[in-house]
């Protein structure tokens, strides 16, 4: 007898190539028709209506219906983290056939990770925010410090706290290129939205890239300090 529930199921769902590279693309935090989602698992659209049925019942993916159409997003940021720490321990398996595309340097610098920055640059943000007694250790995890939100009310984001719904303020996140933690949870999607509010970053099309400019990386290193 097994203790606990059966990952079978899950596994065998996100095993697959064609639904591994659907929740692949939906990391990007976008919600995406069955249409778009064929053509990126390069699956016909018969095929593609399966997989998408499969996902949603086992509770990966949610469907958003608006008007004639039904987009699929990531359930929730539970699945995101889980899909990330995945992603960590993909990235470690000795695969040589595996081959870098021009992409790579830039989505390992700095992507979205469902809704917050992750890579290189997320990773930065972090350790920076901790090394300026930004979070301290809560009962569920790091919370935010006075400090922390001074420093992110130099933003403009006023009145940061972790209060009220079911998703952590603030959490950690394990950075599949990085092996790191990267900032995740509410305060972690906030800051990505006020990056590009900023005009700091932006995000690239078809792609978990986020791109800073030169200007925005030097605004966001000099906020740091």
């Amino acid at each position: 007898m097994t203790d606990g529930p059966n990952i079978t199921t899950i596994a065998a769902l996100i095993g697959d190539h064609a639904r591994a590279q659907v929740l692949t693309v939906l990391m990007a935090g976008k919600a995406l028709t069955a249409t778009e989602l064929a053509d990126a698992a390069s699956v016909t659209r018969q095929t593609i209506s399966s997989h998408l049925a499969r996902l949603v019942d086992a509770g990966l993916l949610a469907v958003d219906p608006q008007g004639r159409h039904r987009y699929f997003r990531i359930a929730d940021a539970e699945v995101a983290g889980m899909l990330e720490t995945l992603m960590g321990a993909a990235s470690g398996a000795d695969m040589p056939q595996r081959r870098t595309g021009p992409r790579e340097p830039a989505l390992r610098k700095a992507r979205v990770c469902y809704d917050h920055l992750a890579g290189e640059l997320g990773v930065l943000v972090y350790d920076r925010l901790v090394e300026r007694g930004a979070f301290a250790l809560g009962p569920e995890g790091i919370a935010l410090t006075p400090q922390g939100a001074a420093l992110v009310a130099e933003l403009g984001i006023e009145g940061a706290a972790g209060a009220g719904g079911r998703r952590p303020f603030c959490r950690t996140c394990l950075d599949w290129s990085e092996r790191r933690h990267h900032l995740a949870g509410m305060l972690g999607a906030t800051l990505l939205g006020r990056f590009e509010g900023l005009g700091w970053a932006r995000r690239v099309p078809e792609s978990r890239v986020l791109a800073f400019s030169p200007a925005g990386e030097a605004a966001l290193r000099t906020w740091l300090g």
